[in-house]
């Protein structure tokens, strides 16, 4: 039992490594050689553990060759698009200018209901409003809206916000989070002292977020209605 857990953590080890050497990607974003090796190395690592007397090394040589043998490939995708179209295959347009092209979505062996699933991916939900479609290498649907039906942006509306980063997470179940305060340029009293104008400590904070214009999100432990805190006034 003691050899199985040993291959087993080895062999888990092993796997984890040769994934972060391949990059990192969702499942549903690997390109078709990717997930060839995926699929391939997951097999050879259960053929050690399965069967003790079959040595380590035996699922460690050619795990380890075919991710060399990947990151190989995808060097030579770098530098030569034939070899990247051969591999990863292209694009393809099933939608332009509004018109769906049927012949694409055969080649593709896309049905009526995969066109509209990836559709609904890109939360559109009316055909109608599609004016570009493409499917990627990988298999994801990217799709372009009308004009007419697109949202409109804040510049549209002659809104002219500050760029600024998102809210961060300062305090965590109670817990000051001293290095994001330092990121966003607060000294490491800032979240005790805000939380203490409502009577409360940072102990009892469950979660509050902040940026950098000030403004904070409070939720306290007990429950209750968030504080909210726009530019330093409390709404």
């Amino acid at each position: 039992m003691a050899v199985i857990l040993i291959r087993s953590l080895l062999l888990y080890i092993l796997v984890i490594f040769a994934v972060r050497l391949m990059g990192k990607r969702q499942l549903g974003e690997l390109q078709p050689s990717e997930l060839v090796i995926t699929i391939l190395v997951s097999n050879i690592a259960t053929l050690p553990i399965e069967d003790v007397n079959i040595p380590v090394i035996v699922g460690i040589t050619p795990i380890l060759a075919m991710v060399c043998f990947e990151v190989m490939v995808s060097w030579l995708c770098l530098r030569y698009p034939r070899i990247r179209r051969f591999t990863s295959g292209s694009p393809k347009i099933i939608i332009k200018d509004g018109i769906i092209d049927r012949k694409a979505m055969c080649d593709l062996r896309f049905s009526v209901d995969d066109l509209m699933m990836g559709l609904r991916g890109s939360e559109v939900f009316d055909i109608s409003e599609v004016q570009y479609a493409i499917v990627e290498t990988t298999g994801r649907m990217s799709v372009m809206k009308k004009q007419s039906e697109d949202i409109p942006v804040r510049s549209d509306l002659n809104l002219k916000p500050d760029n600024s980063d998102p809210p961060q997470v300062i305090v965590s179940d109670g817990i000051v989070q001293d290095t994001v305060l330092r990121s966003l340029g607060f000294d490491p009293d800032y979240a005790e002292r805000t939380v203490s104008r409502f009577g409360i400590k940072a102990s009892d904070v469950f979660i509050m977020t902040a940026d950098i214009s000030g403004n904070c999100f409070i939720s306290k432990k007990e429950g209750g209605k968030p504080i909210i805190i726009q530019g330093g006034d409390v709404q």
